[in-house]
């Protein structure tokens, strides 16, 4: 009996002091989660930039996301065809164009017979403009979630998303389908606009910053170089014949006196470093005026600085005016991140830094060095193309529409004329494959049958969505691409437009860097690991954990 008293005794002491211990606990902290996140993709940003002109970059702007966060060094587009839309949809879905659905800026759809913008939406109106062909935007034409889409559904959608860029495409994709809005520049009356998916009017806020009419007033201070022109030398002499002019210059070179009147003023920010001014000054107003990163929730700001895209190909990477906006962006970045800081604390954000896709150097820079580079006569190809199919099957228009060095064929003619595509296809091939420039020619609907090799192979498997795609596609050799002559372009499997920044910095991330390859794909799921959300629903990318903390 007294063993059983004993026993009840102990058992009774235990239960006393659990229940104290469970007491003195402190109750579970909240999970922890920024306060903001803030996408940055730079249009054409080569990943050299970040190294090439480094030591006249400022401490505060790229060399502070460098040396304080965590560099993907490798990092690389998983798919072939690098343009745009399909930048900024793949970094934000973490998925690939055959998935997403963005195969391009544009594509051909065979069911309607149109070329279609990859943003397009005739369901609805522009809003803060009267140019009605500016606004008819949204984000239908993507067929995934995007990470911002899954961050709103995520906090159900207490959370904020923004999307800013001068390219409707640029503020669009990012931003996602449920964004709480996306702006992006109407050249023509110099308003930043929107659609009235996300409103039917604009937030004052952003009514208020068209009303200063920024634009006449950037461009009233023309562009001069950063530096004196002389310290440049990262850069070829000013004024090449490969240079595309300024409107209203005599030659590409500095300074330039930009035009003065308010309509032109409108076009000519988006080609100086003004429109990456222009961009900045806009997303700090809508931080501010959309009170980011102010609440409980983590909202999301995705910017895109199109700008250098323009730079870029006009004048080409290795030109003075090229270094100079990046130059001149570094003191674009140092400038928001210190409107971060003061805004949301310093170590309450995350900054992400990648690009849409790279650019090839102008071939003619290239052969000047006894390096292997050309131009693909467009006129040329066409013109081989129409005789070699009219001389084969009769006259008729066989090719009806061609995006991205993709050619998509009159199916119903070919049906009529009973052509199988495989004998089009061949006859295609064998009338480009003879002309410099074009290393291979395959064929999209029997990609398991070609000789391409399996590395660009498999990018160009990423690239392929069946309703979407072309049916030939026209693989242009290393170095090469169709051209003018004048300043340079992009769209190609090849490093120079593959190889991009993936920066982390801030919240969550530690200081480091890798070269173990990476992919655009990896961005979206590593900003889900962090925020400790769903990836989105196309993802194929993986977290770069050894990036976060």
């Amino acid at each position: 009996m007294k063993k059983r008293y004993l026993i009840t005794a102990i058992f009774l002491a235990n239960v006393a002091l659990m229940a104290q211990t469970q007491k003195k606990s402190p109750p579970t902290p909240p999970l922890a989660r920024p306060k903001l996140v803030v996408g940055i993709v730079v249009d054409q940003m080569r990943y050299d930039y970040l190294y090439r002109f480094y030591d006249k970059y400022s401490e505060g702007g790229f060399k502070r996301l460098l040396n304080g966060g965590f560099n993907c060094r490798n990092n690389h587009y998983h798919y072939a065809l690098t343009v745009t839309a399909a930048g900024h949809a793949a970094i934000y879905t973490g998925s690939i164009p055959a998935i997403n659905g963005i195969v391009g800026n544009d594509w051909y759809d065979t069911y309607t017979d149109k070329s279609v913008y990859c943003v397009e939406d005739t369901t609805v109106k522009i809003v803060g403009s009267t140019n009605t062909s500016a606004g008819k935007m949204s984000p239908r034409n993507l067929l995934t979630s995007t990470v911002t889409d899954q961050l709103r559904i995520a906090n159900n959608f207490r959370s904020k998303t923004i999307g800013v860029a001068i390219k409707d495409r640029g503020s669009i994709l990012p931003a996602g389908h449920t964004a709480t809005g996306a702006y992006w520049y109407d050249s023509k009356t110099g308003n930043w606009v929107t659609s009235t998916f996300y409103a039917n009017e604009l937030p004052k806020w952003a009514s208020d910053f068209n009303a200063r009419k920024l634009p006449a007033e950037y461009t009233k201070n023309g562009w001069k170089t950063l530096l004196p022109i002389e310290s440049y030398i990262e850069s070829t002499p000013d004024d090449q014949p490969y240079e595309t002019k300024l409107a209203g210059a005599a030659k590409p070179v500095f300074p330039y006196e930009l035009v003065g009147q308010a309509g032109s003023a409108f076009g000519a920010v988006t080609s100086t470093p003004w429109g990456n001014t222009m961009t900045k000054d806009m997303a700090i107003a809508a931080l501010k005026g959309e009170n980011l990163g102010k609440g409980k929730d983590t909202d999301f700001l995705a910017i895109s600085f199109s700008t250098p895209d323009r730079i870029g190909h006009a004048f080409g990477p290795n030109s003075v005016e090229q270094e100079d906006i990046y130059l001149r962006l570094d003191l674009e970045f140092a400038d928001l991140l210190s409107t971060l800081d003061a805004w949301v604390g310093k170590d309450n954000y995350t900054v992400f830094l990648s690009a849409d896709h790279g650019a090839m150097d102008v071939p003619a820079f290239w052969q000047e060095h006894k390096l292997p580079a050309g131009l693909i006569d467009v006129n040329v190809l066409y013109a081989t193309l129409k005789k070699a199919l009219n001389d084969t099957f009769g006259d008729g228009k066989y090719i009806v529409g061609s995006e991205n060095y993709q050619l998509y064929f009159n199916k119903s003619l070919l049906k009529e004329k009973k052509i199988s595509q495989e004998t089009a296809y061949q006859v295609v091939r064998e009338a480009l494959l003879p002309m410099p420039g074009i290393a291979d020619v395959i064929n999209l609907k029997s990609l398991h049958t070609a000789d391409l090799n399996s590395y660009q192979l498999e990018l160009y498997k990423n690239n392929v969505n069946v309703k979407r795609s072309g049916d030939v596609q026209i693989v242009v050799q290393s170095g090469w691409f169709a051209g003018d002559g004048i300043g340079t372009d992009h769209g190609t499997p090849h490093n120079y437009d593959t190889h991009v920044p993936f920066v982390l910095y801030g919240w969550g991330v530690k200081q480091g860097e890798t070269l173990r390859r990476t992919t655009i794909a990896d961005i979206a799921p590593t900003l889900s690991a962090l925020l400790h959300i769903l990836p989105p629903s196309g993802n194929v990318g993986n977290p770069v954990m050894e990036a976060l903390r």
